[in-house]
């Protein structure tokens, strides 16, 4: 999508959000990523009708066409392109005056697999999208942050940012990662007014199990593996519909999302789910201990 489409775009045209104004807790001018379903999407909604300002990036035109026809402001954003990065920015921009308050960073997928079935393009394409895309769109906004009166940099992290599963080990040490790098970035950012706040999701009803499938099946090959057995059972998981024990709607996040929002002090980390909650506690409680 290009500016000139923004511009042209009747439902953009109407709103009020085009012409700068004052931010305040109330009203934010927000960019979030990974909209095309799951929790950027529903988030994407609930604080638009809370009354922000709402930029709903995705990845394919076709789903951002989708959220204009439903009202919408949207924008193309592929966070493992950099000219894409750099045109869904200056997009978003001419949507907010030029103005950003908060950035949520939810723009991620789930690579399953054994470490040892793991090619080298399979993690670095995990990397690519859930760290380095999300780095880059970070870095690109902090000057522009820095200018409003409450600025936030929301990370949507996971549960596996917290703790190893089996399986998961290109999803995991890329959340670890977004949770090293959001932390140190915390710390650069104290003596500014950026507040940066972690969510950590446990199991949520979301698309993110058809899309770890589609990974799965286009970078492991599950015959060769010796792990066969339990591929085969974890396929059967990613046709099922069944929910997983514990799991929450995509509102358990927003709440978390527009606590984080809202607060003048946000706290640094926001848990979701009672997995989240036991696991966390139990990660603390070992570094504390070494037990």
């Amino acid at each position: 999508m290009t500016t000139s489409d923004i511009l042209t775009s009747s439902n953009l045209l109407s709103d009020s959000a085009l012409a700068p104004e004052t931010a305040t807790l109330n009203r934010r001018k927000i960019l979030i990523t990974g909209c095309s379903s799951g929790i950027g999407y529903y988030t994407a909604k609930q604080l638009r009708k809370d009354g922000h300002v709402v930029v709903a990036a995705c990845r394919k035109s076709e789903d951002v066409e989708r959220l204009m026809n439903e009202g919408l402001h949207s924008v193309r954003l592929d966070l493992d392109d950099s000219g894409s990065i750099v045109e869904g920015i200056q997009d978003t921009l001419v949507i907010t005056g030029g103005e950003l308050d908060v950035l949520i960073n939810n723009g991620a997928y789930g690579q399953p697999g054994a470490i040892e079935d793991l090619s080298r393009a399979a993690l670095e394409q995990q990397f690519s999208t859930n760290v380095f895309g999300t780095h880059e769109l970070t870095t690109r906004l902090i000057k522009t942050l820095l200018a409003s009166e409450y600025p936030r940099i929301i990370q949507i992290s996971s549960v596996l940012g917290l703790v190893a599963l089996r399986y998961r080990g290109a999803y995991v040490a890329s959340k670890f990662a977004l949770e090293g790098l959001t932390d140190t970035l915390r710390l650069e950012l104290a003596d500014t007014r950026i507040k940066v706040s972690l969510i950590e999701p446990g199991p949520i009803v979301s698309q993110f199990r058809k899309n770890a499938q589609t990974a799965f099946l286009t970078h492991i090959d599950a015959e060769r593996s010796r792990h066969i057995d339990r591929y085969k059972r974890a396929i059967k998981r990613f046709d099922s519909e069944e929910k997983q024990p514990f799991t929450l709607p995509e509102d358990a996040v927003y709440q978390k999302i527009n606590q984080a929002i809202q607060a003048k002090k946000p706290k640094p980390r926001y848990y979701v789910t009672k997995p989240t909650y036991l696991l966390g506690f139990y990660n603390t409680h070992s570094k504390l201990t070494g037990l």
